[in-house]
């Protein structure tokens, strides 16, 4: 008798005669007819990893995350961060250099609410390498922002000296421009000084009429203030009524400050160039301010009090603010970055310039800059900076279109009689003046272009001290990611 291994083929595993034939299952590899179809990598979606993944395989080499955390780790000084906090007490934060990673890689790329941060901490593989798995929630990233916005602010100097330390300045040729960025504001929540002072006298009157209401109703406290409660709490509708009375005074205080401050200038201005003394100039300025009074239409905003309304590039009139910038030629790195209240550029050029030394400790070969510049103020200290520390200036006398072509170089000497907006138009038109403000436009627009586009154009902070911190911050974002782009092209 035949042992049962005997049966079994040689060349096989079993017998295959006890094999049961089944159909053919449809596995997307064979067609109706029996032909080949189309192959799909394998798609597993319950698989289970027997081995933790590592974080380092996340992002591939030479990602803005792995360059925003060197960066950190080993470039930035983050002595002004660890210094705020000096209580040992109470339940430890999250570390500084974890927020800064997760805020400055945010305002590179334009994810700068403390809720998209928190979201993106989850769902965005870069930032979610940079939290180490971590998930701060957004009020920890808000209360991080707003406690530390100075040290803040100031990572943009230390990003401008990476820059210059890796050759990017060079301080040949630099652009001067402004830029309208909208306030977290809206104009709905605004009122002009002529309703400001029609609001508030009918405020007054029904606060009044509320209060002599509440002394006539002791025997019905505990039915409208509830049990438990002393009586004497203010009815909610007499307390809104008061909060926005006292948001509207401070408005229109704001407003009149405003418009005394401008008619003081004004008359002292016009005080000195009639040649008074000192005591006849304060005494026209004192005046002048006494009797101003606000135009009617003159508005102010409740939500952010220190914007102001604008006009933006696109024709409308938006709460802003004024953002300032110095770009140097060379990788349009920006060396100077401020923010103020004031729709025109007039009063920026000076401080611009001197901001510019400070920050680099030297001033720039040539600065450009638009016809928004442009005032006989500003010419008077172009000529004085230009004869001290020999940087030549090339101020737009006139608002020209990028398409319009500049006049020939005008023949023959300078008039002795001609100003110095003729002068420097006639600059202008020689040869080196045609190329050095040619350049212009091709340096510092590009710049707020990209932030728009790249970090966004709108500021979340209010107040102006906030909004100009954020703007530095928009401005160090804007740098690094050159910074970046900069060491990745030298490495390859």
């Amino acid at each position: 008798m035949n042992s049962p291994s005997s049966s079994i083929p040689q060349d096989g595993l079993f017998d295959a005669s006890l094999v049961e034939r089944l159909e053919p299952v449809d596995d997307g590899l064979m067609d109706a007819n029996g032909g080949e179809r189309k192959r799909f990598r394998a798609f597993e979606p319950d698989a289970v990893m027997l081995v933790p993944p590592s974080l380092e395989e996340w992002l591939p080499e030479g990602h803005l995350a792995r360059f925003i955390a060197e960066l950190v780790e080993n470039e930035l000084d983050l002595t002004r961060f660890y210094a705020s906090h000096k209580k040992a007490k109470g339940q430890p934060p999250y570390d500084p250099r974890l927020m800064l990673r997760i805020v400055l890689y945010g305002y590179c790329t334009g994810v700068r609410s403390s809720r998209q941060l928190e979201r993106a901490c989850t769902d965005v593989v870069a930032l979610r390498w940079l939290a180490a798995q971590q998930a701060p929630d957004f009020r920890s990233i808000g209360r991080f922002r707003q406690r530390h916005l100075a040290a803040l602010a100031n990572v943009f100097l230390q990003a401008l000296e990476l820059c210059r330390a890796a050759g990017m300045v060079k301080l040949g040729m630099v652009a001067l421009d402004g830029t309208k960025l909208r306030a977290n504001a809206s104009r709905h929540k605004a009122m002009s000084y002529a309703r400001l002072t029609e609001k508030q006298k009918v405020l007054a009157q029904e606060i009044s009429d509320l209060m002599a209401e509440a002394k006539t109703v002791d025997e019905s406290e505990d039915a409208k203030f509830g049990p438990g409660k002393r009586g004497d709490e203010l009815p909610v509708e007499l307390a809104n009524r008061q909060a926005r009375s006292k948001a509207m005074a401070a408005a229109r205080a704001s407003l009149e400050q405003e418009a005394a401050d401008k008619a003081r200038v004004e008359a002292e201005e016009k005080a000195a160039k009639r040649g008074d003394d000192d005591d006849e100039i304060t005494g026209a300025g004192d005046t002048a301010a006494r009797e101003s009074e606000p135009r009617p239409t003159a508005q102010r905003n409740f939500t952010d009090p220190q914007a102001r309304i604008m006009k933006t590039a696109d024709g409308s009139y938006h709460y802003c603010y004024n953002a300032q910038a110095v770009v140097d030629a060379g990788h349009q790195v920006i060396v100077a970055a401020e923010l103020g209240q004031g729709a025109n550029d007039y009063g920026q050029l000076v401080p611009m310039v001197e901001r510019v030394q400070e920050n680099l400790g030297m001033m720039p070969k040539t600065l450009s800059a638009d016809a928004g510049y442009c005032s006989k103020a500003n010419l008077v200290e172009a000529g004085r900076m230009e004869a001290e520390h020999g940087t030549g200036f090339f101020i737009s006398t006139a608002r020209v279109k990028h398409s319009t072509p500049i006049p020939e170089s005008p023949r023959g000497r300078i008039p002795a009689n001609a100003t110095l907006g003729e002068r420097m138009a006639r600059k202008l038109k020689t040869k080196p003046g045609k190329k050095i403000y040619s350049r212009r436009k091709v340096i510092v627009e590009p710049v707020f272009g990209q932030i728009k586009t790249r970090q966004g154009k709108h500021l979340l902070l209010r107040g102006l001290q906030n909004a100009q911190a954020e703007w530095k911050l928009l401005a160090a974002g804007h740098n690094l990611l050159k910074l970046h782009a900069f060491r990745a092209q030298g490495a390859g």
